[in-house]
């Protein structure tokens, strides 16, 4: 009985423990996570291997990115634009469905900067190659898992997520995923 008390009153103390580092302001790399969102798993495209939310699971949400610089530091990931693709609904900044031939991105909540970029060209170096392509949508770093986000989790706070047309050009292939790049306003 006493074992079962004092793995109770472990148990109790690091689940205070885990609700306490779930609090907002907690750093995460060069960005600071502003909440959690609870997962809710739902119909999800997987088409560019895709995460998909787990109903249940804390994801973490950021209304904020690095600083911009003529070397952003970032992560690139592959994604659809078109109708039915894995990026969810119509672009952020147009509403629209884009070709994935296009070379286009979407960028993390932050670097979007309030729709600021939107229909704006960034630079993209990777490879040894560069790459200008228009900002058509969100990466979204707040909302998630739903219908409009492909019931996919939030966005990092440091994603450009391109079409495969852009991969192509940087002389990378999409099925890789991810790559490290850098990346500037153009």
């Amino acid at each position: 009985m006493t074992r079962i008390l004092l793995f109770s009153l472990i148990t109790l103390s690091l689940l205070a423990h885990s609700e306490l580092t779930l609090v907002t302001g907690k750093k995460h790399g060069t960005c600071i996570v502003s909440g959690y969102l609870t997962g809710k798993a739902g119909t999800c495209n997987t088409e560019n291997d895709s995460e998909c939310c787990v109903t249940g699971k804390l994801y973490p949400q950021y209304n904020n990115s690095p600083p911009v610089t003529r070397h952003t530091l970032a992560i690139m990931t592959v994604n659809s634009f078109e109708a039915g693709g894995d990026g969810g609904g119509a672009s952020a900044c147009d509403n629209k469905f884009h070709s994935d031939k296009e070379l286009i991105v979407a960028l993390s909540t932050g670097w979007l900067a309030k729709k600021g970029r939107c229909l704006k060209n960034i630079k993209i170096h990777g490879n040894g190659k560069t790459v200008r392509a228009k900002v058509v949508d969100e990466c979204d770093s707040i909302q998630g898992c739903d219908a409009e986000h492909n019931f996919g989790p939030p966005c990092a706070c440091n994603i450009v997520n391109a079409s495969k047309a852009v991969w192509k050009v940087l002389g990378l292939n999409p099925k890789m995923g991810v790559y490290n790049i850098t990346w500037t306003d153009a």
